[in-house]
């Protein structure tokens, strides 16, 4: 098997300059929803033990500013978790054009082999009709993908970012008052 057996290949080369774009495209996108279930999976505790670490030691008497420390760490808790899924979205998003655009390349030539030969050829009408099918294909199917991932990954970010605002609780500490018992604290 030879190293460049993608670019022999009846697909790839049915589909075109578009259909390598639509696959390099949508390798890029699984590298990224790889990505962050990876980091979801192993970089969020550290996260949060070094984010829970900051708030023991930033939080105050001073409500107000507790509060705005509070949001600050949750926004960038959140920041850091939903980094590149916004680029998963746009390239969802783009996958489908360019399969579009895939179609309408691979019309052009249909109707390019219609002008020069008129309806007798069908083999080089076949091509640019195969291109316009397999090109929409690719892009649908990929984007698909990357619709279900993405939506995943933002479901997950939200009931992640809203854990852990309940965790920065304003409790006192209980040196202060050695007679009070901790307010019950939500688990998983």
């Amino acid at each position: 098997m030879s190293s460049d057996w993608w670019v022999n290949s009846e697909l790839f080369t049915a589909g075109g300059w578009v259909l390598v774009a639509i696959l390099l495209l949508s390798t890029l996108m699984w590298v990224l929803i790889l990505e962050r279930y990876w980091f979801l999976r192993r970089q969020r505790p550290l996260l949060i033990q070094d984010i829970l670490r900051r708030w023991r030691d930033m939080r105050g008497n001073d409500s107000d500013a507790s509060l705005r420390i509070r949001q600050g760490l949750t926004n960038e808790y959140h920041g850091s978790l939903a980094s590149w899924v916004t680029t998963i979205q746009v390239i969802t998003a783009v996958l489908p054009l360019l399969g579009l655009l895939g179609t309408v390349v691979g019309m052009i030539k249909t109707f390019e082999v219609m002008t020069v030969f008129g309806t007798g050829n069908v083999r080089g009408m076949a091509e640019g009709i195969s291109q316009a099918l397999i090109t929409t294909m690719a892009g649908l199917i990929t984007a698909l993908a990357g619709m279900y991932f993405a939506g995943d990954l933002q479901t997950r970010i939200v009931s992640e970012t809203e854990h852990l605002h309940q965790q920065l609780t304003f409790e006192p500490d209980f040196e202060a008052d050695e007679g009070a018992l901790p307010p019950p604290r939500a688990t998983r």
